[in-house]
């Protein structure tokens, strides 16, 4: 029942122009339990109608002020006071901090500016449940990953209410308000706070040696429901019973603590934010990578982080449900043999799917030979793929967004202990509940696969689990009778079979060109798959199955990365691999390697290439960086990126499916012309790395050196302007 509401008593003569001229207007509620409602219910009734009302004020109304409309706490644990003040400010504009009546056994205060999103009133920190100091780098993958889950979330505790919890990310939030979201929903669904922070930021267990069997088993079965919420973060955290801190697995953020005899614990990014007298120190310290710092204060202590975990770990038999429901790829067995090696059609399936002599010399043939991504220059002066008159692949349209501001990066080599790209794939359980068939997912260590590991997944049978494949060729009659609708029909049908697949109770589905012939035209594996993934994110079924891909197109570990960072969870390169074979045959690789051995090496090259890239974003693993979309798209229309890439940027707009369409066209018919009078038995060299003649257009040419060497030789003007 609303029992009342006050004016929360403001003095703003201090502020600043810009935070009063966005000045909110402020109440409290109180609201009393019913009878019979306790303080747990209590709170998750609170959450309910919170999460309701700002659902129907910010999302449905048609108020010009919806924005502003913000609920800072509503419970009855912890009252959050904040605003676009500094953290001296504070106590002056909040009369209530001057009130003897006020008091309180915790407090937490964040003063920060905003790096990533604009400041405001409600982005302040400290959001209800944590405060932040970092980014969380993998945050649009967190964010589609949870929507798609609130499709199989079930909990006891909502009931029927849990529907009015959706969305559970809010609109227009920070990294950290998202974050706060999220540990709001784990926590009001019956989690411990601590458990629940353990959940979204785990410790590097993957290759931690000496971590207990109990506590990575714990990690490894959490795995499997969520992701890591990734990035340089310090974050502290409080639910009233008790506070805490935790650092992210990479430590690159700072936060020491005291305790003093008369039991005061500060901790803070730095020291000295508060005097303490030498003499009144029991003890301090610095909280280390992945380890949580707790003050208990029903118990009245601090927990130490190995106890803390410890007790989360042995709660259930996590080591006993991993060994019982997980499925490795050693358990599968192809009933059939897999694709392999056909020369007899490998140089027009190259032509048809851009291959040029300079992927072979530049980026295949050095990745195998030194085992890792080649390095070229700074600087690329070729045209823009949105500007240029050849067809290229739309890999070429994507820039990787790299650490910026405040936000380091990773060295993965020398803290590879940190780095995995192991990952479950497949249908996921209930996130807020917890039972052992959680944990039946597969684990693929390495999400290049192998064309055995491809055909045991496309002809599995085993523990319920079936592989269905989807062909992501389309008739090249169809093409050339109008291009773009054809490719827009393709997409269309393989969107509609992934969700049939669903209903067809399949667990995985691969995503295949292996079809591509003289009339048989490939969608870009790229397209077919960021469509497909976001085509099930809106309609919250991508949590129920997996998506392989087979693909010709793809090869290089740039292709790679975006593949996995629009949501493709493993991938057969298989064309590479028999490229790669065709160039031992030929003599063209620096060492006498076996086909077994050229894929080994493939394989630990895009690893190593993979591992160098997420590094360079400040995320430590691949489950994080899956789905993250972390590019920035250049010269890609608006349609193509509301199809198949939402949500990514594209500030100068430009290609759409059209363009798109005809370029697959004109790439196909390299491959499979109509009418060729001589076999060519060569790749193209379009010049993309090297200028060529009548190829690729490059910034740096002839004509423009000869130009800038006459005019510095002999002062001619118009061989300046010619330059």
């Amino acid at each position: 029942a609303l029992l009342g509401w006050r004016k929360v008593p403001q003095d703003n003569s201090m502020i600043g122009a810009t935070a009063k001229s966005a000045e909110p207007h402020m109440e409290q509620l109180f609201i009393g339990a019913g009878e019979g409602v306790g303080s747990e219910e209590l709170e998750r009734k609170l959450c309910v109608i919170r999460k309701l009302v700002t659902r129907r004020v910010r999302l449905e109304s048609d108020l010009p002020e919806r924005e502003l409309f913000y609920f800072c706490s509503l419970s009855t644990k912890v009252i959050v006071y904040k605003g676009q003040l500094t953290s001296g400010q504070v106590p002056q504009y909040f009369s209530d901090f001057h009130d003897s009546d006020l008091k309180t056994h915790l407090a937490m205060v964040h003063s920060r500016f905003s790096t990533n999103t604009f400041p405001s009133w409600d982005r302040a920190q400290p959001m209800r449940f944590m405060c932040h100091n970092g980014e969380i780098n993998t945050l649009r993958g967190n964010i589609n990953w949870i929507h798609a889950r609130e499709g199989v979330m079930k909990s006891d505790l909502f009931g029927e209410d849990l529907q009015k919890l959706f969305p559970v990310i809010e609109p227009d939030l920070s990294d950290s308000g998202t974050f706060d979201n999220a540990l709001e929903l784990l926590l009001q669904a019956g989690r411990l706070l601590p458990e629940s922070v353990m959940m979204m930021i785990p410790e590097a267990w993957e290759n931690h040696e000496s971590m207990s069997p109990e506590k990575r088993a714990f990690y490894e079965f959490h795995a499997c429901k969520q992701e890591p919420w990734d990035g340089p973060a310090s974050i502290a955290f409080t639910d009233g019973k008790c506070i805490g801190a935790v650092l992210d697995r990479n430590g690159l953020r700072p936060s020491r603590y005291y305790v003093t005899h008369d039991d005061l614990v500060i901790m803070a990014s730095e020291v000295g934010v508060l005097p303490v007298p030498p003499e009144s120190v029991k003890f301090k310290g610095r909280l280390q990578p992945g380890r949580m710092f707790l003050v208990d204060f029903e118990e009245g202590r601090i927990v130490p982080d190995e106890e803390l975990k410890q007790n989360s770990s042995r709660q259930r038999p996590y080591a006993k449900w991993l060994r019982d429901q997980r499925i490795q790829l050693a358990d599968l067995h192809a009933n059939q043999e897999p694709h392999g090696f056909n020369p007899e059609t490998l140089l027009s399936r190259m032509q048809a799917f851009g291959y040029t002599s300079e992927t072979m010399q530049f980026m295949l043939i050095p990745l195998i030979q030194v085992r890792k991504d080649p390095i070229g220059s700074m600087g690329n002066d070729a045209a823009l793929a949105c500007l240029s008159d050849r067809p290229r692949l739309i890999y070429d349209y994507f820039k990787q967004l790299f650490a910026q501001v405040t936000n380091p990066a990773i060295d993965s080599i020398r803290e590879d202990i940190i780095m995995s790209l192991q990952c479950y794939i497949g249908p996921e359980g209930n996130l807020l509940g917890v039972a052992d068939k959680d944990c039946h997912r597969l684990l693929v260590p390495h999400p290049i696969l192998t064309n055995k590991q491809l055909a045991a997944i496309k002809h599995m049978d085993h523990r319920g689990w079936r592989a269905k494949t989807i062909d992501i060729t389309y008739p090249k009659s169809e093409a050339e009778e109008n291009d773009k609708e054809a490719l827009i029909r393709a997409l269309d049908r393989i969107s509609a079979e992934a969700s049939q697949a669903i209903v067809g109770g399949y667990s995985l589905i691969v995503l295949s060109d292996r079809a591509i012939g003289p009339d048989r035209i490939p969608l870009s594996t790229l397209l077919a798959t960021g469509a497909v993934h976001h085509h099930l994110v809106r309609r919250m079924e991508r949590t129920r199955i997996g998506i392989v891909v087979e693909t010709g197109e793809a090869r290089e570990v740039h292709h790679f990365c975006l593949m996995i960072g629009f949501g493709a969870d493993a991938i057969n390169p298989y064309l590479g691999f028999e490229a790669l074979f065709q160039a031992s045959r030929d003599g063209l690789l620096s060492e006498d390697l076996a086909d077994d051995e050229i894929v080994t090496a493939y394989r630990r090259g895009v690893a190593n290439g993979l591992l160098k890239v997420m590094a360079k974003m400040g995320i430590s693993t691949l489950q994080g960086y899956k789905g993250a979309q972390i590019f920035e798209a250049v010269g890609l229309g608006e349609e193509v990126i509301g199809r198949c890439f939402v949500d990514t940027s594209s500030r100068i707009k430009g290609v759409d499916f059209e363009v798109l369409a005809k370029e697959a066209l004109r790439r196909h018919k390299l491959g499979y012309p109509r009418r060729k009078a001589l076999p060519d038995s060569t790749l193209p060299n379009d010049g993309q790395f090297h200028w060529r003649p009548g190829g690729e257009r490059h910034g740096w040419n002839p004509e423009a050196i000869a130009s800038l060497q006459l005019a510095a030789r002999s002062g001619n003007g118009p061989a300046y302007e010619r330059f």
